[in-house]
């Protein structure tokens, strides 16, 4: 009598992460939107530390060289973005989505795969070149200027939100891509999101309304070791893009599940 040995099948969420996985890495845009992101970060770390002088005994107290070395997150939003766009509206300009639902019917299975796995790729990245930045950068300071320590007060705390912010807009790139399927309108409006509406609220109305805008919550919120005033907080920063994350991907699944592929 032959034993029966039971089967381990997948659930439809673990095949659709492993499709979205397949997809992701075999595309060469990925690698190079990747690469991008970690040689503009590293340079712009390295640069603007490389440039930052010693504070006057005024400003020693505000001093923040972790934030300088950050900038580069700037840069690094925009490629994470933008390919988080295309990771959604790459597939319905070229018409694979239907191939993709055909293999995957549930179209909320198939968002929450691609959030899982861009964002998991995202995190992994993001995380290793904010730490790498870090370094690079303090190495690059000047003689006689204060040099942060990644176990000084709020340093390894900045450094790792940083990182982490780069998955929270490519995954808001996701959603957004969801919501619109269309490349240029999706990167128009994470563009508008990002940058644009900022810099126009902030110079009509100061940080009052700015200050919960994604840039500004990474540049004033996260990406700092020491709190700056009229901002958020680094972890109400947090939160909040967490909750437009969560906004933002519910919203697309809801319109994928009710429109036609």
């Amino acid at each position: 009598m032959t034993a029966l040995v039971p089967t381990v099948h997948s659930t439809p969420f673990t095949r659709a992460a492993r499709m979205e996985w397949i997809k992701l890495r075999s595309l060469r845009s990925t690698a190079w939107a990747l690469l991008l992101t970690v040689a503009g970060m590293v340079a712009v770390g390295v640069v603007t530390m490389a440039h930052t002088k010693a504070p006057s005994p005024a400003k020693a107290a505000v001093f923040d060289p972790t934030n300088n070395v950050l900038a580069g997150v700037a840069l690094g939003q925009l490629v994470v973005g933008v390919l988080g766009v295309l990771v959604v509206t790459g597939e319905y300009s070229c018409g694979s989505i239907r191939s993709t639902l055909a293999a995957v019917p549930d179209r909320r299975t198939m968002l929450a795969a691609k959030a899982a796995v861009y964002g998991t790729v995202t995190l992994v990245v993001g995380e290793a070149v904010a730490l790498v930045t870090f370094f690079a950068g303090r190495a690059a300071l000047a003689d006689g200027v204060p040099r942060p320590g990644i176990g000084d007060p709020g340093v390894l705390r900045a450094v790792l939100l940083a990182g982490a912010y780069l998955s929270l807009v490519g995954l808001l790139g996701i959603g957004i891509g969801a919501l619109t399927r269309h490349t240029a309108s999706a990167i128009a409006a994470l563009v508008g999101v990002t940058f644009v509406l900022p810099a126009v609220i902030g110079g009509l109305s100061g940080p009052t309304v700015a200050k919960f805008f994604p840039t500004m919550i990474a540049g004033n919120s996260l990406a700092v070791a020491k709190p700056v005033a009229d901002m958020l907080t680094p972890w109400t920063g947090f939160a909040v893009l967490c909750l437009y994350v969560a906004l933002t991907l519910g919203a697309g699944a809801r319109l994928l599940a009710h429109r036609d592929a």
